[in-house]
């Protein structure tokens, strides 16, 4: 599938430009400089570098304005709320009108980054998790927000790993459409949670 292939391409260029072996994961932009992502604090677990470039292929720090800045733009499923801007960052404060430079939209993904990996860390509990299933889930949740209560969580925590990387086919709906980019995000985490 042309998704799949795209996302690999992507990861490979990816990987291209990240530090060497053993290196903390990092943020990258066109223009700003790589930073660590550290897991948050009793985190036993964290995304890696595959995780983060999938994330980014999707997110893509969009509306960039000519003075190389991002404004908030409105959810592409509902055409209003959720307000998003830079890689994906949604929640208080996030409207219309919001500009953020490079640097606040690249920090603000580290630290969510972080949020996250830390929350689907305590959704598997015990349950153990490849790094790529790992990255999978923390897409998945920080696009959706629902790992605490997604079927799939319950059934990677019950080893029923098919059945989990299925269940994300389901999560392509926003706004109550079916969204073209959703389907081939979660097309892209399937393959990553079964590469693990």
């Amino acid at each position: 599938m042309d998704f799949t292939r795209d996302f690999f391409e992507a990861l490979r260029r990816f990987k291209a430009r990240t530090a060497p072996a053993g290196a903390a994961p990092s943020v990258t932009s066109p223009s700003a400089p790589a930073a660590a992502i550290a897991p948050a604090p009793g985190s036993a677990r964290r995304i890696g570098p595959v995780g983060i470039a999938l994330i980014q292929q999707f997110e893509s720090c969009a509306r960039r304005r000519p003075d190389g800045s991002f404004e908030a733009y409105p959810d592409p499923g509902t055409g209003g709320a959720p307000w998003t801007i830079g890689w994906g960052a949604t929640g208080r404060g996030i409207a219309p009108g919001l500009v953020w430079t490079q640097a606040q939209c690249d920090a603000r993904l580290q630290r969510d980054l972080a949020r996250f990996a830390a929350e689907v860390d305590r959704a598997l509990g015990d349950a153990p998790a490849s790094q790529g299933q790992f990255d999978a889930l923390v897409s998945f949740h920080y696009n959706t927000g629902a790992i605490a209560r997604a079927t799939l969580t319950k059934l990677h925590c019950a080893g029923r790993h098919a059945e989990a990387a299925a269940e994300l086919g389901k999560w392509v709906h926003a706004g109550g459409k079916r969204l073209n980019g959703l389907v081939r995000r979660r097309a892209a985490e399937a393959a990553l949670y079964r590469s693990g």
